[in-house]
């Protein structure tokens, strides 16, 4: 009974809080992307890149520098990891090895942050501030630039042009992200997080032995961590650690951080579009099932099957006692929700459904509420099939928000809709049908088909979370993994800026009486139906092989 009111209670204050900020946040966002006026220290940005910040770009032109910036970044961090033990404050850690840095250097470009290392043993100081933390402010801002250029397609009309995406990176940075983790980082030291240069410090402990413990800048990259739905940690235990995530109010925070802007937005979409209703039904579809979704996992890790579990009242295997199984399936189910892959438990050890809820999470398409500018642009694409799907209901020519949708943006959302699925599926069919990669699992069976698959949803969803039951830091999954990310990542903007591009060129539609009203109650019960049913029910046969056979087994 106390595990439940905490449970309860920590939920109820996180929902009251993110609800008070939803507003402020989400109408500063919007007035961020819509001000005329750059600031002096944007203006010297502008400069040292060569862009006229005046000028605004059609969407292959804003594509275009989208990937350009990203190819240089994950260059640029491919090459810190690779001279590493030849820079200041490495820690006399060696180079990391070609195939791994390359997946890592994938993984924080594309903001999934997934790991196939420990941090506190692998990486140096200036590697993981120069290098990981700053790809977790600019990914995660690419994300938000990439969101809010698809916004201008529906809010403008007979144009080709969607912004600029330096003006839009840029701003992100300086005035979103960076105040908001600075905030976050004063908040994180005062909970207890660590905050230094240290290299590694020699403790006694109690059985008379000497443990190295490490210091390092915690805190700072901690809160641009959760911010920005990055999720790699400072080490390797990720939010599980103490370092990282000190108490129960730290753990608290950590889960506001990483949900505060993707629940924000919808209102920063409203108001851009001219109309907050929209952003508020958004909002509704997310919140509900996420909701739904945090109580099916403390449901299920709180039913305590098998013996042990039984005994002590609840699933608590792979779970910190300072959390419990309340803070623990909030986290888990935000963080899967949300792409950002920090962990304060390891599910792996969840029981058999409490883990396919992690994966159902990213299977839907991590748009509830999604990551940081990701999770936006990718319910909006549902939206709009949501739309026509109702159209084709009542033998109408679909219309959202003033804008037709003709077979050009249906075949755009489509094929959005099939990336990612395709990539999940494909790369762990063939990580099954080799031996090599199939090597690599622990616990061979239906445990082991849920272990890769999860490797893939999460790689392919750009989450960055893991079942820890394999072993992925083989040449395969180093390569097979960074391929993924980077499909999973870059496909989907290119057709997200395409279709911005189309729906901007369009003459809006006056609404008639046939229009279906995107405001209202039916509206979000479509759209959520479209979600689960779209993007969930393609998962399904392999979930049935793997987690949902393992739950009905047991």
């Amino acid at each position: 009974m106390g595990e439940t009111f905490s449970f309860v209670l920590t939920t109820g204050s996180l929902v009251a809080v993110l609800a008070l900020v939803h507003r402020p946040l989400g109408d500063y966002m919007a007035a961020v992307y819509s001000s005329p006026r750059h600031l002096r220290a944007e203006r010297a940005v502008y400069r040292l890149v060569g862009v006229d910040a005046d000028t605004e770009q059609r969407w292959p032109v804003y594509l275009r520098a989208v990937l350009a910036f990203s190819a240089v970044s994950v260059l640029a961090l491919y090459a810190l990891q690779r001279v590493q033990d030849r820079l200041p404050l490495s820690l006399g850690f060696a180079p990391i090895a070609p195939d791994q840095a390359f997946d890592t250097a994938a993984s924080f470009v594309t903001n999934t942050n997934w790991q196939s290392y420990s941090g506190e043993a692998a990486m140096g100081h200036l590697t993981q501030m120069a290098g990981l933390a700053v790809q977790n402010f600019v990914s995660a801002a690419v994300g938000m630039a990439v969101a809010v250029a698809l916004v201008r397609g529906f809010a403008r009309s007979r144009t080709d042009r969607l912004g600029n995406f330096w003006v839009d990176l840029t701003r992100t940075c300086l005035r979103i992200l960076l105040p908001l983790a600075l905030l976050a980082a004063v908040v994180l030291l005062a909970c207890g997080v660590v905050q230094d240069l240290h290299g590694f410090t020699e403790a006694h402990t109690l059985a008379g032995g000497t443990q190295s413990i490490p210091g390092g800048p915690v805190a700072s990259q901690e809160a641009i961590k959760e911010l920005g739905t990055n999720g790699g940690g400072f080490y390797n235990a990720n939010s599980a650690h103490p370092f990282e995530n000190p108490s129960a109010f730290s753990n608290w925070f950590e889960v506001l951080l990483l949900l505060v802007i993707p629940f924000s937005l919808p209102r920063t979409f409203g108001r851009l579009v001219g109309d907050v209703r929209q952003g508020y039904a958004v909002l509704a579809t997310m919140g509900v099932i996420w909701l739904a979704a945090v109580g099916a996992m403390y449901a299920v890790e709180a039913a305590h099957h098998g013996t042990v579990p039984t005994a002590v009242g609840a699933s608590t295997e792979g779970k910190e006692t300072r959390f419990g199984v309340g803070a623990s399936s909030l986290f888990a189910v935000s963080t899967t929700m949300t792409s950002t892959g920090a962990v304060n438990s390891f599910h792996d050890s969840f029981t058999s459904l409490g883990g396919g809820i992690t994966l159902v999470d990213m299977q839907l398409g991590e748009i509830t509420p999604g990551g940081t500018g990701s999770g936006l642009y990718g319910i909006l694409v549902l939206a709009v099939v949501a739309v026509f799907l109702a159209g084709l209901m009542v033998g109408r020519t679909p219309e959202y928000l003033g804008k037709k949708l003709a077979p050009r943006e249906m075949k755009l959302a489509s094929l959005y809709i099939l990336v990612t699925p395709a990539t999940v599926l494909v790369g762990t069919a063939v990580a099954l049908a080799f031996r090599t990669p199939r090597s690599s699992i622990l616990n061979p069976g239906a445990h082991g088909l849920s272990e890769v698959l999860y490797a893939f949803t999460s790689a392919a969803n750009n989450n960055g979370s893991a079942f820890a039951g394999i072993s992925v830091n083989t040449h395969f999954y180093n390569t097979a993994l960074g391929i993924a990310m980077l499909v999973g990542r870059f496909v989907p903007i290119v057709l997200v800026l395409a279709l911005a591009g189309s729906l901007a060129r369009q003459v809006p539609v006056p609404a008639s009486s046939g229009t279906l009203p995107t405001h209202r109650g039916l509206f979000v019960v479509l759209l959520g139906g479209t979600i689960v049913v779209v993007t969930g029910l393609t998962y399904l046969p392999a979930l049935s092989l793997g987690p949902l056979a393992e739950g009905l087994h047991r």
